[in-house]
């Protein structure tokens, strides 16, 4: 071989090489690049959760074990069954549910004839919540069924009552969900957030609270910004989704989350956002984290 072919061969050689070595450095590069995204954390300022029954064909380990990846820290709505769960992955669940075969939406606190088993009913719940050491047990007014709005804040108030000493007691608080009786529950009475408040005056205890939930609101009220301005002192939870149709949180609906998490932080919140939407496409858990990076302000 010559002198000239061989020196050809080695700058064939030494070029092979660099443009292997260029392409390996971007490769490693990207890869890098992504691992640093996974492991990009929230910023803080809100606290972030997810309703359990929105991914009710997600095994309930598989939910808490994607939500602590994505950063999360709590899944609602779980029953006592469900804690030991939820802690295996370091979660909390900052609003634990109450609804069984007897008792839910549209059964509640609002008929004097409910009261006594009602009391019995949350004082084990209050017991359950308090040992797992959780912060929030959700309750519900029930429907008007032909019961006068004032009536019905007086009943509440009459039958909560019997158990905010034992909720004191315990360090949980009761929150009262706001919903909406225009679409999704009909003639339900904690239906607007003015009559959730004088609920709130009337029982007068720091551990009685609302859930305000913006979805449910945004289609009774409207103005969602300045009600939470104006009321926040009796928010103690927060929950999402998208107005039309209750699903993802994105460009597809009317409202724009990261002014509505923007208000919440500036009332010095420190409670929890859930993410309550009922995903329409079928990666779920993409659109959860969708919906939390959207809320992540």
């Amino acid at each position: 071989m010559s002198n000239k072919n061989s020196r050809r061969d080695m700058i064939k050689k030494a070029a092979a090489l660099a443009f292997a070595s260029t392409t390996l450095s971007s490769l490693t590069n990207r890869v890098m690049a992504h691992e640093d995204a996974m492991d990009e954390k929230l910023k803080g300022n809100i606290n972030h959760s997810v309703c359990a029954w929105c991914y009710n064909d997600i095994p309930l380990e598989d939910l808490c074990k994607a939500a602590n990846k994505m950063g999360l820290g709590s899944i609602d709505l779980l029953d006592p069954k469900d804690f030991a769960t939820a802690k295996k992955y370091d979660l909390t669940c900052a609003m634990v549910a109450s609804i069984n075969k007897d008792w839910g939406i549209t059964k509640g606190w609002n008929r004097v004839e409910h009261h006594d088993r009602l009391v019995e009913y949350y004082q084990y719940l209050i017991d359950e919540t308090s040992k797992a050491g959780f912060p929030h047990l959700i309750c519900f007014s029930g429907n008007r069924e032909g019961l006068a709005d004032e009536l019905g804040l007086k009943n509440c108030a009459q039958g909560l009552q019997r158990i905010m000493s034992y909720a004191e007691k315990k360090n949980v608080t009761i929150v009262m969900e706001l919903l909406n009786s225009k679409v999704n529950h009909h003639d339900y009475q904690c239906d607007h957030t003015a009559w959730g408040v004088e609920l709130c005056k009337a029982i007068g205890s720091e551990r009685f609270k609302l859930l305000y939930d913006i979805y449910h609101m945004q289609i009774m009220e409207g103005d969602v910004i300045r009600t939470i301005q104006e009321n926040h002192p009796y928010f103690a939870h927060y929950h999402t989704g998208g107005v039309p149709g209750r699903n993802e949180i994105d460009e597809t609906q009317e409202l724009y989350y990261p002014a509505i998490m923007k208000a919440i932080h500036e009332t010095g919140f420190k409670g929890f956002v859930a993410q309550e939407f009922v995903p329409k496409r079928s990666d779920k858990l993409a659109s959860l984290k969708q919906g939390v990076e959207i809320c992540d302000i």
